[in-house]
């Protein structure tokens, strides 16, 4: 069978070999199953006996049923022989009391290899953690990213996109500067790929399927089933209008601060379940928060977060407007969404992510940040004819004196100095 490549995929291959439990997170439907199965492919090519290799669903409400009710048993039934063996356990959250089970088995069984999945960040790992301290390597695996998605449907664009992204990467997480491109004969092919992936996201059922309406059918379905098996089944949420008007408001403030009293008063409800509410969206991989950034506290507001989506298609999904980038009123925010998401997917633990706002009202959309660097990142999703920095920027530069800054840009490859910071003009395209 033939899979879409998944980055994450070869990150789990480097863990299969110790003992520890492996758990995959993330939301329903980005392939956390379709990841299972890739897996238990490579665990038979390279030499694992077929029935060394249990799959298991807690789906099933049979097979939940007897795993949760004697799990030493049920496992110990499927063990053949003293080989190694590998128990792939699909939703593994809809087992109550998974984590002491869990390590019921791990202590048990010393050549058995777990590897999980479940939909909710929240449910499996507070169910986990708390008896599987040591004994757990956790990993996000989310919607494609734009590598991911170029992957699926042009890999020789995805080679280009690979190539220059790489540089870029290298740049923010090393500080290995690169030179701009003169001619660049790809960035207008990108950008037609990108307006897709920002319009639609990157939910691999969404990508595989061609057709527009077919994929706004298929984001409705994603969410419909989020909306039943996450919030109403599972985590017993039964108010779905509530729930609903709180994504469609937060829809249409992608990149804008949170506003509580709001969100309250839209919502029809109060402070605290606004709280509530907005941890689980975030803890089931709806929307992500950004806090600012603090070093001077004197001339640095301490506000509230930003809200983003981690998936663009089902923002777009929320408010009903497929439109094109080009005829839209909000594609600079949306543009600055792509950003923060693609940002976050190589950063990961290596540098702080923030935004940058001052009481003088200077702004600065991104800022990375660790023990020894600083990078201020603003996006502009339009025409540049010549490199030009906002006053904002400027400010950030004054104030902080970052080696490199990084302006994204529609299509205009660019560089320009500013006192003793090299400042980088790159296309959106390539993040």
């Amino acid at each position: 069978m033939e899979y879409y490549e998944r980055i994450l995929l070869e990150t789990v291959k480097n863990w299969m070999g110790r003992r520890e439990i492996i758990a995959i997170k993330g939301p329903r439907q980005s392939g956390k199953t379709t990841l299972l199965e890739m897996l238990k492919d490579w665990l038979l090519k390279n030499g694992v006996k077929e029935n060394n290799i249990v799959y298991l669903t807690f789906e099933d409400r049979e097979i939940l049923e007897k795993f949760a009710t004697n799990p030493k048993d049920f496992v110990r039934s499927f063990i053949s022989s003293r080989e190694k063996h590998y128990f792939l356990i699909d939703e593994a959250h809809y087992c109550k009391d998974i984590g002491q089970k869990l390590k019921l088995l791990y202590d048990t069984y010393k050549n058995i290899k777990f590897v999980i999945t479940g939909s909710s960040s929240l449910e499996i790992t507070s169910r986990t953690a708390e008896f599987l301290v040591g004994r757990l390597f956790s990993f996000e695996l989310l919607p494609f990213n734009f590598f991911e998605f170029l992957n699926a449907k042009d890999k020789r664009i995805a080679r280009v996109f690979r190539e220059v992204n790489g540089k870029i990467v290298k740049l923010i997480t090393e500080g290995k500067d690169f030179e701009v491109p003169k001619n660049d004969i790809f960035a207008d092919e990108l950008l037609k790929y990108l307006n897709e992936f920002i319009l639609f996201g990157g939910y691999p059922e969404v990508v595989k399927t061609e057709d527009e309406e077919g994929k706004r059918i298929v984001l409705k379905n994603i969410f419909n089933t989020y909306l039943e098996k996450d919030i109403v089944s599972f985590l017993q949420i039964p108010d779905t209008i509530k729930f609903r008007k709180l994504v469609s408001t937060l829809s249409y403030s992608i990149g804008s601060l949170i506003s509580y009293e709001r969100l309250a008063t839209i919502s029809k409800s109060y402070f605290k379940e606004i709280i509530y509410l907005l941890d689980i969206l975030q803890q089931t991989y709806v929307i992500k928060t950004l806090r600012p950034f603090h070093k001077n506290l004197v001339t640095e507001l301490r506000k509230n977060p930003k809200v983003y989506f981690f998936d663009l298609g089902l923002r777009n999904y929320a408010i009903n407007n497929f439109n094109s980038l080009d005829i839209r009123e909000d594609a600079g925010k949306l543009a600055e969404n792509f950003v923060l998401n693609e940002i976050s997917f190589f950063v990961e633990e290596k540098m702080f992510l923030n935004f940058w706002r001052t009481t003088a009202k200077a702004e600065v959309d991104f800022i990375l940040s660790s023990v020894n660097e600083v990078i201020p990142i603003e996006v502009k999703f339009e025409e540049f004819k010549k490199e030009k920095i906002e006053k904002s920027l400027y400010s950030f530069i004054k104030a902080y004196s970052p080696k490199v800054a990084i302006v994204v840009t529609k299509n205009f490859w660019g560089e320009k100095k500013v006192n003793n910071t090299k400042v980088k003009f790159i296309p959106i395209c390539y993040f």
